[in-house]
């Protein structure tokens, strides 16, 4: 059982230490105490309430996909050349860039304030965890 600090259990879920400890406090999380002796739940608990609870900004575009990874969110910066631009949105606590031609911009009228999803389709997805170290 790996256990996690209510303020690290906070950090990972986006929400405050209160949160954490009004889910325990209400009995959807059940308390632990971690080696030292601090309040701590259990990191699979945690996981598994993270994505009962979890949702997402519905997709504005209305479009079926067979990509599972969509991020709704705010464009906060487009910087183009002639050919080709770069697109950041703020979806939720992550930061997504994409590269595409100046044109999509264009035709999709991206800017800073544009309502957007970033869809993600890779095979390749990267994995790691810290070594050996507390959160």
């Amino acid at each position: 059982m790996g256990l996690l600090r209510i303020a690290d259990a906070a950090r990972l879920t986006g929400v405050s230490d209160d949160t954490v400890r009004r889910w325990v406090d209400s009995g959807t999380l059940a308390a632990h105490k971690d080696q030292s002796g601090r309040a701590a739940v259990d990191g699979a608990e945690l996981a598994a309430h993270a994505r009962r609870t979890s949702t997402a900004p519905a997709d504005p575009s209305g479009v079926g996909r067979s990509a599972r990874n969509q991020f709704v969110g705010l464009v906060t910066e487009v910087v183009t050349d002639t050919v080709m631009a770069q697109v950041e949105m703020q979806c939720g606590p992550h930061r997504v860039v994409s590269l595409m031609s100046a044109e999509a911009v264009r035709e999709l009228g991206l800017e800073p304030g544009s309502v957007a999803t970033a869809v993600v389709k890779a095979t390749t997805v990267i994995v790691e965890t810290p070594s050996g170290r507390a959160l």
